[in-house]
């Protein structure tokens, strides 16, 4: 439990470990930038324990790679869930036409019998707010990856070209001529 809500190695680490992952996965940048857009898009929404699997379904919709809209899933943490349900339930309300807080007392939710009837007020402003707000924020997720895969997959065909040439050149050298007559006095 401890280490889902504090790494051990930290969240700057943890998550800079996440991206470089990202990048590394295979496949063009539209359809790595495509799983993680369909991941953050998910993580905004209140189903909570579905969304590695809607993640996973709307990038194989969209072609998306799945790998991708998995770490895309990881947008929403204990972290940034609290700002993240704030907003949607916000949201939710002013698209819905409603104001004010629920009013909610969680031993009788938890207690009580009637429990789909306190959390279904809440649930459904959630999941209309989630709407635009994972819109923009799986955009947002879009371009940034797309940009950043772009960038380190161009990176790396070129240093690979790069190795390739120098190995080609080292090939196309030839060996210094008095080497091989050592060889042959000593055999």
């Amino acid at each position: 439990m401890r280490e889902s809500l504090w790494p051990r190695i930290g969240w700057k680490r943890a998550s800079l470990y996440v991206w470089r992952r990202v990048w590394r996965l295979s496949g063009t940048p539209h359809a790595i930038a495509i799983g993680v857009a369909a991941g953050a898009f998910v993580s905004f929404t209140p189903f909570l324990g579905f969304h590695v699997m809607m993640a996973l379904l709307i990038a194989w919709v969209l072609r998306g790679n799945l790998i991708a809209a998995v770490f895309g899933t990881m947008v929403g943490n204990p972290v940034s869930y609290p700002p993240i349900w704030f907003a949607t339930y916000d949201l939710g309300n002013r698209l819905l036409g409603l104001s004010g807080r629920p009013n909610v007392n969680l031993t009788e939710l938890l207690m009580g019998g009637k429990a789909f009837d306190v959390i279904l007020p809440v649930m459904v402003p959630m999941a209309i707010g989630a709407v635009p707000l994972g819109l923009a924020g799986g955009l947002a997720a879009y371009f940034f990856v797309k940009t950043a895969v772009s960038a380190y997959q161009l990176r790396r065909r070129e240093q690979l070209e790069e190795r390739a040439l120098s190995r080609h050149v080292e090939d196309a050298v030839p060996a210094p001529a008095g080497n091989e007559s050592e060889n042959d006095e000593q055999e």
